[in-house]
């Protein structure tokens, strides 16, 4: 991680508190600061400009979001906590709040009974936008219990974006002294794609793609895993049993950049676990 805290976006929901409890365990372990920033909702512009109503639910919004950051901070036990109250949308100032963090973290809805759900605009333009990788937390994750027992994973695609997710799952992977299990899906519906030829062409790019990454993370042992079929699904099956999974993402500034790519976005969605999305920085 290059920067020196944590950012955790804080709105009362249990998703967020658990991301609080999530990050506050990961600071402790890694002696880095942590942040607790609240965005104010969009109020209704004021007009005329004196308007005493428009005012009031600004100072409510105000001592409401104090409220929140008051729990979100008892949550993070153990770690003196700064709060930060921005005036912004929420998208807006936690991208601000992203450019010196060494991640971003956020909370994430619950499972429902008929199974996973689909993440909102403002979860998936954070995830394109954001300066440093964005981590992606469940409520029954962020419990102060010991971390699910597990791999990390990332997914290999060749890719500039995937280069990305595979520094930040090394990193993850020494750090919590778990292996890393680098996984390459090959489709199977390209005129070429039988036989050995493919196969042996599928490891040689993971084997390109993860050179030199040994020398520098000596201590992660890798296993390699190229699968046949559709690049969800694959990562779907390894994440289920992993206590994290690392995707890249392929954001870019404008309006563009919420084109994250269907892959990134069901695995955002339907990941068990904690996900962490390495953003392509610009260069």
């Amino acid at each position: 991680m290059s920067g020196s805290e944590l950012v955790v976006g804080v709105d009362g929901s249990a998703g967020a508190l658990a991301a609080v409890r999530w990050a506050a365990r990961v600071a402790r372990e890694r002696r880095l600061g942590l942040r607790l920033v609240h965005a104010l909702p969009e109020l209704p512009a004021p007009y005329p400009r004196i308007d005493p109503t428009y005012e009031e639910l600004l100072e409510a919004a105000g001592k409401q979001g104090r409220v929140l950051l008051a729990e979100a901070r008892d949550a993070a036990s153990g770690i003196d906590a700064e709060t930060v109250l921005r005036p912004e949308r929420a998208v807006d100032a936690l991208v601000a709040e992203s450019g010196d963090a060494a991640m971003l973290v956020l909370g994430t809805p619950g499972l429902r009974p008929v199974g996973r759900i689909l993440f909102g605009s403002v979860t998936v333009a954070l995830t394109a936008h954001a300066h440093c990788p964005v981590a992606l937390i469940r409520p029954h994750a962020g419990e102060d219990e010991p971390p699910a027992e597990g791999p990390v994973v990332v997914g290999v695609d060749g890719s500039p974006a995937s280069e990305e997710a595979i520094a930040v799952a090394f990193e993850e992977a020494s750090w919590r002294d778990v292996p890393l299990v680098a996984v390459h899906c090959r489709h199977r519906d390209g005129w070429w794609d039988t036989g050995k030829v493919a196969e042996e062409y599928a490891h040689e790019l993971l084997g390109q793609r993860l050179a030199g990454w040994g020398g520098k993370y000596p201590d992660v042992v890798v296993r390699r895993e190229v699968m046949a079929g559709r690049a969800t699904e694959c990562l779907l099956d390894f994440a289920d049993h992993a206590q994290l999974l690392v995707v890249g993402s392929r954001g870019r500034g404008g309006f563009g950049g919420l084109a994250l790519g269907s892959t990134s976005q069901s695995l955002m969605s339907y990941a068990l676990c904690p996900v962490v999305v390495a953003r392509l920085r610009a260069t």
